[in-house]
C-alpha cells in the first residue's frame, strides 16, 4: 500500500487529535508537556516574589519560610484527605532527595538577588540538559534525534542570553547559579523515580517538610522578624511553589522526563515580561533573540512529540 499523501497525513493526525481532546484521553506527551509549561509560568511568579524578599531579607531566611508556608498551605489537604494517606513508601528518599534539592536552593539563593529575573531563568535552563543526560544513564530513557535537537537549540538560545552577561560585574553571580544546575537535574531525578510508587501529592508535600527542617539552621544564622506584609508574600510564595511542584511532578508521571524538558525554555519569555514589569528589568536584545530561538524549539518540539505519539 502506498503512502499517504503528507497534506492528507496532517489532516488524520490533527484529526486524531482532536479526537484524542474531545474524548478526554490527552496523549500522555502533551500532557507531561501541559504540566510542565504550567509549573514554569507559576515557579517565574514564585521566582519574582523571592527575588523581591531576598533582597529585603536574607536570602536562606528566606528560602526557609517560603518552604514552611507551603506545609501551612498544604494543611488543608492533608487534613481532608487523611493524615495517613500522604505516607510515603521510601522515606529515606524522601529525605534523600529533599536535602539534594536543598544544596541547589542554597547555591541558587546566593546568587538569586544580584541577577535580573530573565537572566536567573535563562541560567536555569541548563538544568534541562543535565535531566536528559542523566535520564538516559539511570532511566534508560530513549532520546530521539528531535529530542536532542530541541535541547541543542534551546541551550544556543540561553547561551546567546547569558554570554553578555559573564563579562559584567555578575559574572561571579552568573556562574554560582549556574552550579546548582546539576545539582537540581539530580533532584528531579529522584523526583522522576520517587514517582514509582508515591503520588504527586505526596512528594510535594515531603519535599516542603524536608526542605524546612534541612534549611532551619541556615535560617537562624541570620534571623530577621518579617513584616505582616511580608509574611502574605511568604504564603502566597507557599501556594505558588506547591502548585508549581505539584504540576511539574504530574508532568513526570504522565510522560518521559526527557520529554517534558523543552517546554521549559519557554519560561524565559514569562521571566523577561514579569522582570521587566516588576523589576524594570528591560530585556536585552539578546534575551529578545535567545528568546525567540527558545520559543521556536519549544513549538517545534511538542508538536513533533504529539504528531510522532498519534501517527
Amino acid at each position: 500500500m502506498s503512502a499517504a499523501h503528507p497534506g492528507k497525513r496532517h489532516r488524520l493526525v490533527r484529526r486524531a487529535a482532536v479526537a484524542q481532546w474531545r474524548a478526554g484521553r490527552l496523549d500522555p506527551t502533551v500532557r507531561g508537556l501541559l504540566w510542565s509549561g504550567t509549573s514554569g509560568l507559576l515557579f517565574v511568579l514564585l521566582n519574582t516574589l523571592m527575588r523581591g524578599l531576598s533582597i529585603a531579607l536574607d536570602p536562606f531566611m528566606t528560602q526557609f519560610l517560603r518552604y514552611l508556608m507551603g506545609i501551612c498551605v498544604m494543611l488543608p489537604l492533608m487534613a481532608r484527605s487523611g493524615i495517613g494517606t500522604f505516607k510515603p513508601h521510601n522515606l529515606v528518599g524522601q529525605f534523600t532527595r529533599g536535602g539534594v534539592h536543598t544544596v541547589g536552593l542554597l547555591i541558587w539563593f546566593t546568587a538569586l538577588s544580584h541577577i535580573s529575573l530573565a537572566q536567573t531563568t535563562a541560567i536555569g535552563f541548563s538544568t534541562p540538559i543535565f535531566i536528559m543526560l542523566g535520564a538516559v544513564l539511570v532511566f534508560r530513557e530513549p532520546m530521539r534525534w528531535e529530542r536532542w535537537l530541541a535541547a541543542a537549540i534551546g541551550f544556543g538560545g540561553v547561551l546567546t542570553v547569558v554570554a553578555p552577561q559573564l563579562s559584567g560585574g555578575s559574572g561571579i553571580y552568573t556562574l554560582v547559579m549556574l552550579a546548582s544546575s546539576p545539582v537540581y537535574a539530580a533532584s528531579y531525578l529522584m523526583t522522576k523515580a520517587l514517582t514509582r510508587h508515591d503520588r504527586a501529592e505526596v512528594i510535594v508535600v515531603w519535599q516542603a517538610i524536608s526542605v524546612t527542617l534541612f534549611s532551619l539552621p541556615f535560617a537562624l544564622l541570620h534571623w530577621q522578624t518579617p513584616s505582616g506584609g511580608q509574611m502574605l508574600l511568604f504564603v502566597l510564595c507557599g501556594l505558588l511553589g506547591s502548585g508549581g511542584h505539584y504540576c511539574l511532578t504530574r508532568s513526570y508521571a504522565a510522560a518521559d522526563i526527557s520529554a517534558t524538558q523543552s517546554v521549559k525554555f519557554l519560561d524565559l519569555v514569562w521571566a523577561s515580561a514579569i522582570g521587566w514589569l516588576t523589576f524594570g528589568d528591560v530585556p536585552s536584545r539578546s534575551t529578545l533573540v535567545g528568546g525567540l530561538v527558545i520559543s521556536g524549539s519549544t513549538l517545534w518540539i511538542a508538536r513533533r512529540e504529539a504528531r510522532g505519539r498519534v501517527a
